[in-house]
């Protein structure tokens, strides 16, 4: 690996750079709060050789939005579950930008 190679790893937003420790410290919260994140499957943070958590910027931006709700008052798993809906409403929106610039038309809402 050169130098070169460590270093575009380092701008990646999804290179696990940083371990739960440094993370919780990064947040200004704990370890139990980013292992609650993972069972809430918000966020799933790869691990090491030796099995040690570790998060990339990504991970750490939708923490801190999670730990913004929290700090709140909202209970971690609706905390976790706004910002999943958050999430999949501007991708929604991200796909029916590209499909109107295609030249489609959108279709109607589905009623459930």
């Amino acid at each position: 690996m050169t130098a070169d190679d460590s270093n575009s790893r380092l701008d990646d937003d999804d290179y696990p750079a940083y371990t739960m420790g440094r993370a919780a410290e990064m947040l200004g919260a704990t370890q139990g709060f980013l292992r609650a994140l993972g069972e809430a499957r918000l966020i799933t943070p790869l691990r090491s050789e030796g099995g040690h958590r570790r998060y990339s910027r990504y991970q750490l931006r939708i923490a801190a939005r999670a730990r913004e709700l929290v700090d709140q008052g909202t209970p971690i798993e609706a905390a976790c579950r706004i910002i999943i809906l958050e999430d999949q409403l501007e991708e929604a929106q991200r796909l029916n930008a590209e499909y109107r610039r295609a030249g489609g038309t959108p279709h109607p809402p589905v009623s459930v």
